[in-house]
């Protein structure tokens, strides 16, 4: 049993953290709303707010085009994802067919490849097929690498739930989509929004493939836009945290409201594999 000393010092020390963590956010985030002719940057103050600093940066750095792009790109990536990862996960975790094992380890490259190392004979291979300068450019290879997480991450979870479940489902006729559907998937949503959160995060924050596949168009991604406005404003301090701001601003609002279920998936998430 622990002690109230001790349960004081562990929320004492959670508390510290968290002060730790937040204080350069909301160092930023004062920084936006600071007015230009003031801000040299560390921590404003609060008495000389200005909201319409967020609407100025938005219009000078043409974030409403980039925003859209980063939504498109990400809640596709997302979606494809999901309806590939969940079946695959399962499939795995539950079937027994030929190579299974090969297949899943040869899976789980796409987690140990980095992308550095084939984003240039990736761009050949899409430009063959016409697929760059457009956003299935973006979209597919952020899709094929999500999948090589999430097919891992939804077979860790479709492994550690009891077994009876699914030859229960067997013994009454039902087939193996429908076990999936009507009886493993309601048990998974937690683990579904964690995977859902992470690639949320990895895709609306990745520069690198954007960068690459977008060169050619006049499609910009959030984080290539805020990299623009960041060499071309170098000394508009609030400026550039406005950027910043606006930029991470979706990922920490997706986080707010899926917070319950992605805490609960990444606790759940310690299962064998």
């Amino acid at each position: 049993m622990i002690g109230r000393l001790e349960s004081r010092l562990g929320y004492l020390m959670l508390t510290l953290g968290a002060v730790i963590a937040l204080l350069p956010v909301l160092g930023v985030l004062l920084l936006a709303l600071n007015k230009s002719t003031t801000a040299t940057g560390g921590f404003p103050s609060i008495s000389s707010l200005h909201p319409s600093n967020l609407g100025h940066v938005w219009t000078e750095a043409a974030f409403g085009p980039a925003m859209k792009a980063s939504a498109i790109i990400t809640l596709a990536t997302v979606a494809i994802s999901l309806v590939v990862s969940i079946p695959a996960g399962y499939a795995f975790a539950t079937m027994s067919f030929r190579g299974r094992g090969l297949l899943f380890y040869l899976l789980l490259l796409g987690l140990l490849v980095p992308l550095e190392a084939v984003v240039i004979p990736l761009y050949f291979d899409l430009r063959h097929f016409g697929l760059v300068d457009n956003y299935w450019g973006v979209v597919l290879p952020d899709s094929a690498l999500s999948v090589a997480f999430g097919s891992f991450w939804m077979r860790a979870f479709f492994l550690s739930t009891p077994r009876s479940l699914v030859e229960a489902a067997r013994l009454d006729g039902v087939g193996a989509f429908e076990t999936l559907v009507r009886v493993l998937l309601p048990l998974a949503r937690p683990h579904i929004l964690t995977m859902a959160v992470l690639v949320f995060v990895w895709t609306w924050n990745d520069f690198l493939l954007p960068l690459v596949m977008l060169s050619g168009s006049t499609i910009q991604t959030a984080p290539i836009s805020l990299v623009f406005f960041q060499s071309q404003h170098t000394t508009d301090i609030v400026g550039l945290a406005g950027a910043a701001v606006l930029t991470a601003a979706p990922v920490i609002a997706v986080y707010v409201l899926l917070q319950r279920n992605f805490t609960r998936g990444m606790l759940a998430g310690a299962v064998k594999g």
